[in-house]
């Protein structure tokens, strides 16, 4: 188990004032390869019900090297799934998914992604990806956090970003595929 800590994430953070102040305190659970399947690896991740500040607790967001995909599925509780797609600082496209128990949301590849807990309960969510795959975190932790923050005020556009497209949603997959080698790219 891998635990994300605040203070690992205090720069993707919106509430920069806050974050300034707060005790150091574990965010979420991170369960790695818990099982293992035609090279792809099964996932577990579980975020507790968080304010950070004015922002809803999320995780820290990544993206891929490569075509790898990767697929979420809500296990209990409620998520939202923000997505980005950026050439060097450009926003190219950004999208949401809000999901609860037994949906789930395909990453498309080169994708950068974050998951939010927007409710009063414990979210555990897993997701299948690519054994090899590798989260790269450099461009969203330069850009402190993805390019839409979600508040107890709803979504704010990261003013790091000089063009943030507008925020569109689409709907959650109902199932899960059974062949997942498309995950490989």
């Amino acid at each position: 188990m891998e635990i994300r800590h605040l203070n690992e994430m205090k720069e993707v953070l919106y509430d920069q004032k806050w974050a300034k102040n707060a005790p150091n305190f574990a965010l979420y659970y991170m369960y790695r390869a818990v099982k293992k399947k035609s090279g792809l690896r099964y996932n577990i991740t579980v975020i507790p019900p968080r304010m950070l500040g004015n922002e809803f607790v999320k995780t820290k967001g990544h993206d891929h090297l490569g075509k790898f995909k990767e697929l979420y599925t809500v296990l209990r509780g409620e998520a939202i799934y923000l997505f980005q797609k950026c050439k060097k600082d450009k926003v190219l496209d950004v999208y949401a998914i809000k999901a609860k128990k037994g949906e789930s949301a395909l990453v498309p590849a080169r994708y950068g992604h974050i998951t939010i807990n927007p409710a009063k309960q414990e979210l555990k969510e897993a997701d299948w990806a690519v054994e090899d795959c590798k989260n790269v975190y450099g461009f969203i932790e330069k850009m402190k956090g993805m390019c839409y923050y979600y508040t107890k005020n709803g979504w704010l556009k990261n003013k790091n970003y000089q063009k943030v497209p507008k925020l569109r949603f689409k709907k959650p997959l109902k199932t899960v595929p059974e062949d997942l080698s498309f995950l490989k790219g």
